[in-house]
């Protein structure tokens, strides 16, 4: 499922090519046909992202995209092309065009019921409005595991499975710590480790969290090969070795999502 730097990515794209522009929004699938309408011809004003949300605004209503694990935009220049497959939402402006293929959710919001979803949201580290002590105040009241607590999107809007894994890990946090046994000074650092890295994230466009002295280039190892891209230390690497300290990385299931850690690193 793409983490919270890909919304925040196509927001930026989607605000740069059709904000302050009449859009033509339409579905070819059919399935958002109804909703496309009321927007159709429409000033688009503004797109951001909250979490994994991403909102596209014109006025009193918005479209609410969840990409979900399946969903995907493909980009283009005009002219415009027939549609290639299950298209939910084509969006139109004056020199591009996107479509949007398999979301979880595709759907047209009013102001109330706009408020509502933000409001089951927390903090997310890319927002310049992000309060982190609400994300705190959970946490430190919480009996749940911090790892289980950083992929709950009430708790913490946009932490996908990779930034968890490696946020804990750049800390030498066992995963399996409860949130209330967390210090404040190691959330202080979770966070602040976010916001750099989520946003590198929005940046090159790819989840690259080794530090520079770990990097292939500094220590003759081979690249990493994965169709996720980027340097991880220990995300999908379960088996090999710890990048530090040479311990084989770890892998466990929690809350349906694989969870991985270095023993040596991170020791319970």
């Amino acid at each position: 499922m793409p983490e919270g730097h890909t919304l925040h990515r196509f927001a930026l794209l989607h605000h740069r090519q059709f904000a302050g522009h009449r859009v033509a929004v339409s579905s070819p699938q059919g399935r958002f046909a109804t909703e496309a309408a009321v927007v159709d011809g429409r000033i688009f004003e503004s797109a951001e992202a909250h979490g994994k949300h991403l909102f596209h605004h014109y006025g009193d209503v918005t479209v609410h995209v969840h990409l979900g694990l399946y969903g995907t935009f493909s980009e283009r220049e005009l002219p415009v092309e027939p549609p290639q497959g299950q298209v939910r939402m084509r969006l139109v402006g004056p020199g591009h065009w996107t479509d949007l293929r398999g979301p979880t959710a595709c759907r047209l919001l009013g102001e109330t019921e706009l408020d509502i979803l933000r409001a089951r949201l927390g903090p997310d580290p890319l927002r310049a409005d992000a309060e982190p002590d609400r994300a705190w105040a959970k946490i430190t009241k919480s009996r749940t595991s911090i790892a289980a607590l950083l992929m709950d999107q009430s708790v913490l809007a946009g932490v996908g499975n990779v930034y968890r894994a490696e946020v804990l890990f750049r800390h030498h946090i066992p995963p399996l710590r409860t949130g209330r046994d967390l210090t404040r000074a190691e959330w202080e650092l979770i966070w602040a480790d976010l916001v750099l890295l989520m946003a590198d994230g929005v940046r090159v466009g790819r989840i690259d969290t080794v530090r520079p002295e770990h990097l292939p280039e500094a220590t003759g190892r081979a690249p990493r090969v994965d169709r996720h891209g980027g340097e991880v230390y220990v995300y999908r690497r379960a088996g090999a070795p710890c990048l530090i300290c040479g311990t084989p990385v770890a892998m466990a299931e929690l809350v349906s999502r694989n969870l991985y850690w270095c023993p040596g690193c991170q020791p319970a």
